[in-house]
């Protein structure tokens, strides 16, 4: 193992405000858990609305001046911010581990698109073009159109992916010309402050970038400040319907990246080894499960069903859940005991519902693993797509497996959530990949094992899974409003 497995220091973390950096904060203290002993590590200041109120106003009397700066400078200062991000490369794969128990093999891999991200956004900030509306007419009018930034932007994440979230956000924001005020989780601040520490190595005017750890208390003063013109929210459901209550009070416009339920659809005519190891592994690997992609739900066409179902479970049993930092684990913790337990009741009620445990479901507390939040990767058969664990996200290391006989019955299953986000298709008949890909009522559908997100391409759900786009030119024109202007 390199140094970045082996190094476990937690840093100290403050409320990056303006130019200073507090280590108090009027929410009080968080003690901050380490997933894989279950232990605190580490003491957070948390933000109130003292310290929100305190980065809004910063933010704004920042967006003044940062709106008029030249487009070549903010590309400049984003480059540089890239450059900085991947000079410190090891230090974010280690926080990253510190902060939620990612595997330091998922986090080297996971790191790739945030910095992708910065430099995708920094080509942008250069090439914001209006548009002429029209220029004829017996009046002689000329009209035209502006892109122009919002202002002060509220950025909310959640804590499965900070630096995710942060990369998809974050850049875009400051290439239209907005300032931000971003609120990580209390639960993962630590690669999150490094970020800010950066920026302001790479020169950033202050006040462009504040970071404000803070609880839903903290969260839901910087939705209701009337100097925030726009908030981006990564997390739940349930929390996104507070802030969409409290943004329509000002009629404040918000991009919502919420959860999913994803449908991973597998045909007869695929490669049935390559897609189970790949589905498998997806649902109970990456982050624990503890993503808003996973391809949670396999639907496998009925003939070939009880080979998929062997091949899930030899799969999910090659996985190595260990110490994080061990560079041969697959699966880490869940990120803390509410979780696991959460997780744990939905599978037990899952076999209540008829559902057959065909692998896993225990919680893991051998092998150095006892007082972290271990659970063992799970694959439930035999599952009745209307039952709970088949419309609720589980958000943990479980797979369920759903039987279906046709075209048409696969396409109405994927369809019966209430969640859109994520889709997949395995299948060799291309015209039966575009086909389904066309039917299937979710934001972004994958094709035999294409990756989820590149920097040139949007993402964003519907239904119960959000709206709005992050990434690609859509994710830059949801930092930015039209203004039209004509002359006669």
């Amino acid at each position: 193992m390199n140094k970045v497995e082996l190094d476990r220091s937690r840093p100290t973390v403050g409320l990056r405000i303006g130019k200073h950096v507090l280590f108090e904060g009027s929410g009080g203290i968080y003690s901050h858990i380490d997933p894989t002993t279950g232990r605190p590590d580490r003491e957070i200041p948390l933000a109130g609305p003292e310290e929100i109120d305190r980065a809004v106003e910063i933010a704004h009397q920042a967006h003044l001046r940062w709106r008029d700066t030249r487009p070549a400078e903010r590309r400049r200062l984003l480059l540089r911010l890239a450059d900085l991000m991947e000079a410190n490369r090891d230090e974010f794969i280690r926080l990253a581990v510190l902060d939620n128990g990612t595997p330091v093999k998922t986090a080297k891999d996971l790191f790739t698109l945030p910095l992708e991200w910065t430099r995708y956004y920094a080509g942008a900030a250069d090439k914001l073009q209006g548009r002429v509306a029209s220029s004829f007419g017996p009046d002689g009018e000329f009209s035209y159109e502006l892109p122009q930034p919002y202002g002060v932007i509220g950025i909310i994440i959640t804590w499965n992916a900070p630096m995710g979230s942060i990369g998809m956000k974050v850049p875009a924001a400051l290439a239209a010309g907005n300032t931000v005020v971003i609120k990580p989780s209390e639960f993962t601040p630590f690669a999150a402050d490094l970020f800010g520490a950066l920026a302001e190595e790479a020169g950033f005017p202050e006040g462009v970038i504040n970071i404000v750890p803070g609880t839903a208390a903290a969260g839901a003063r910087l939705v209701e400040h009337p100097l925030v013109k726009k908030i981006s929210f990564t997390g739940g459901p349930s929390t996104a319907k507070l802030i969409l209550r409290a943004c329509a009070e000002q009629m404040k416009p918000a991009v919502m990246e919420l959860g999913g339920k994803a449908a991973y659809i597998i045909f007869d005519d695929a490669d049935i080894d390559a897609a189970v190891t790949w589905g498998t592994s997806r649902a109970v690997s990456t982050l624990a499960g503890q993503t808003c992609g996973s391809p949670a739900r396999m639907l496998v066409q009925r003939n070939i069903y009880d080979e998929v179902v062997d091949r899930a479970v030899k799969a999910a049993s090659s996985v190595i859940v260990g110490d994080p930092f061990d560079a041969a684990t697959d699966v880490g913790p869940v990120i803390n005991d509410a979780a696991l337990n959460r997780i744990s009741q939905l599978t037990q009620r899952a076999t209540q519902d008829g559902a057959t445990l065909a692998h896993g479901g225990r919680r893991l507390t051998g092998d150095g693993l006892a007082g972290g939040y271990f659970l063992e990767p799970t694959v439930l058969a035999g599952v009745d797509p209307r039952s709970e664990i088949a419309q609720t996200e589980v958000f943990g290391p479980v797979l369920s497996v759903i039987p279906f006989d046709s075209e048409e019955d696969a396409i109405a299953i994927a369809n019966a959530t209430p969640y859109g986000l994520v889709s997949y298709i395995q299948t060799n008949d291309l015209r039966r990949a575009h086909r389904v890909a066309e039917r299937l009522e979710a934001g972004v559908t994958l094709i035999n094992g294409a990756p989820s997100m590149m920097p040139n391409r949007s993402y964003g759900g519907l239904g119960l899974s959000g709206y709005g786009r992050e990434g690609g030119p859509e994710g830059l024109s949801e930092f930015l409003r039209v203004k039209t202007i004509a002359i006669t």
